[in-house]
């Protein structure tokens, strides 16, 4: 079993940043490919980033990449989500899941285990 914890989530102007952490703790991290989800009042949860066991492999929702990086250090148990850029619109609770796969996906229902969110409001 994983347990996973958000750390970093807070208030900020549009164009700021700010970057999320997920530590987790558990069965081996290392082999857990890790995602980033987020849902917004009255939206669905949707699918924010993604990267493999190795970090080798990532990828992203339209929506934010080129502004958002997720990278990940297994020494510390850690997923990181760097977002820059910050809009309105990427207000949301956001969530990091943790999948037995050591492959990255985008599909929600592909992750076993959930933290319990971190708000991000952003101000314009």
């Amino acid at each position: 079993q994983v347990q996973v914890v958000e750390s970093g989530g807070g208030l900020v102007q549009a164009g700021g940043s700010l970057r999320l952490s997920c530590a987790a703790s558990g069965r081996t991290f290392s082999r857990n490919a890790m995602g980033w989800f987020r849902q917004a009042p009255g939206k669905e949860r949707e699918f924010v980033a993604a990267i493999s066991w190795s970090g080798g492999s990532t990828n992203y929702a339209g929506s934010v990449k080129g502004r958002f990086t997720i990278s990940r250090d297994n020494a510390k148990n850690t997923v990181y989500l760097q977002m820059n850029s910050l809009k309105p619109e990427d207000t949301a609770v956001y969530y990091c899941a943790a999948r037995y796969d050591s492959g990255s996906t985008s599909r929600p229902d592909e992750y076993d285990y959930w933290g319990q969110g971190t708000q991000v409001t952003v101000s314009s």
